[in-house]
């Protein structure tokens, strides 16, 4: 069965189809798009069910009536936790402690997460309990702090490297990058040293290493993805395209549209890539080393997919130049044509640029004069008896 095409797409196709200009056929949209007439025709008849126009169930409410199961299946259970709780407590003669409370209705189904915020207790604490309580790892870094700060406390201007002689003395012997690591933690520095901020920010996650090297080539479909984000200003303010460009035929695989240029920016793309082309495990997606990338949402969206980060040099556009000639294509046939009055008109004007003239009319050289879709179709069994 082949995935479902994302929200966004069908929305943008819907909306060209409605403004479509005179004479020209919905088969002849489904066509420029890749869909069959069929699914255009249901994907409107869904949209007249939204915009009120026919009777439906609509998306919303759907997802309302979903929403709504959940929260009384969520009522139920606190309900058996209060219940199950005054039984308990009203108990005689027997210590009232609740992690057993919790492991009982964990083993009725219900989730420890519920259980712990209506009784509020934290779930670090209950599992810690679950496990045995205290390690003898925890034991012995506890008997070596106390020791350090004994140490500290008789005399503060001694630093780390004399605070482990102190506590070697008295029977507590560790090397001294393990006094230096105990010292950090708690903030035991001695009086003339530098203190470390106590609300220094931690930095991000690592970004990746550039997979690339510039060599924008890949032997078959779903190897090597590019992405990057553009923006373009209207008379509404401005709007941010987020695009997924496969190197093998230069084919978009995914975008995302919005007026805002967040990290669900990139995510969205990304997912809406992975739902077009189906398994994609182990592909490698480059981009630039904008703010949006390195995020943690954007790095668990390709962890989550089973996919490869790779990111260019600070500064370094042309590390990611195969990406930056379609933006260059795309800035001179559509952005620049003329000013955007609103971003629904740009919007619409750049998902019918890139479905129906980059991916079906525009030829291009490195792909033997073919246009991305003939290439890939043309050229994928071969890569595939290759591989």
């Amino acid at each position: 069965m082949p995935a479902p095409y994302p929200q966004e797409f069908r929305d943008d196709v819907v909306r060209v189809a409605r403004n479509r200009e005179k004479g020209v056929t919905l088969a002849q949209i489904a066509k420029d798009f890749g869909v069959h007439e069929m699914t255009l025709s249901k994907w409107m008849r869904q949209a007249k069910v939204e915009d009120g126009e026919e009777p439906g169930v609509t998306r919303s409410e759907s997802a309302e009536n979903r929403e709504l199961k959940k929260r009384v299946r969520l009522l139920e259970q606190e309900n058996e936790v209060l219940r199950r709780a005054a039984a308990y407590l009203s108990q005689a003669h027997l210590p009232k402690r609740l992690y057993p409370l919790v492991r009982e209705l964990a083993a009725d189904n219900i989730p420890v997460t519920v259980a712990c915020r209506v009784l509020t207790l934290s779930r670090q604490h209950y599992y810690r309990w679950l496990r045995q309580s205290v390690t003898d790892t925890e034991v012995t870094v506890a008997y070596r702090a106390n020791a350090l700060f004994d140490a500290h406390r008789d005399d503060p201007e001694f630093g780390y490297r004399f605070l482990t002689g102190e506590a070697e003395a008295v029977g507590e012997r560790m090397c001294e990058r393990t006094a230096w690591r105990i010292c950090r933690d708690h903030g035991w520095w001695p009086v003339f040293g530098k203190k470390r901020p106590k609300n220094a920010k931690r930095p991000g996650p690592p970004v990746h290493d550039d997979l690339v090297q510039r060599d924008f080539t890949a032997a078959g479909p779903n190897q090597l993805w590019l992405t990057d984000i553009t923006e373009h200003p209207t008379g509404q303010g401005k709007l941010y395209l987020c695009a997924v460009k496969d190197a093998f035929c230069g084919r978009i695989v995914g975008y995302s549209i919005d007026h805002r240029m967040k990290a669900r920016l990139a995510v969205n793309a990304l997912d809406s890539a992975v739902a077009r082309r189906g398994h994609v495990a182990g592909c490698t997606v480059h981009s630039d080393r904008g703010s949006r990338f390195p995020s943690r949402k954007y790095v668990h969206a390709l962890h989550r997919h089973g996919l490869a980060g790779s990111m260019g040099r600070v500064g370094a556009a042309g590390d990611n130049a195969a990406m930056e000639s379609f933006f260059a294509l795309l800035q001179n046939n559509v952005l620049d044509r003329r000013p955007w009055a609103t971003r629904q008109d740009l919007r619409t004007a750049i998902v019918t640029w890139i479905e129906r003239t980059y991916h079906r009319r525009r030829r291009q050289p490195r792909l033997g004069r073919l246009n991305p879709i003939e290439y890939e179709t043309t050229e994928k069994p071969a890569a595939t008896l290759a591989t």
